[in-house]
């Protein structure tokens, strides 16, 4: 069996660590902007909850839970 030249297996493990590091960085990366869009869109949503709340209380429309939306005026 031929023996390994200890160079060649320090260059091997040190592209290997480079290699390793360069994944983890763009891991880390993408987490990140994956955070920021679920922060994003999060922020979105609320924004869009309420705007639909506002809508709902200006056009007289009660918000109750299990039964249908009545607009205000048409109720008896």
């Amino acid at each position: 069996m031929a023996e390994t030249d200890p160079k060649t297996v320090q260059n091997l493990a040190s592209v290997v660590q480079t290699l390793l590091q360069q994944m983890q960085d763009k891991f880390q990366t993408m987490s990140d902007q994956i955070i920021g869009r679920n922060i994003y869109l999060n922020s979105r949503i609320d924004d869009l909850e309420k705007n639909i709340a506002d809508l709902m209380t200006q056009a007289g429309v009660e918000e109750l839970e299990g039964e249908s939306k009545i607009p205000a005026t048409q109720k008896s």
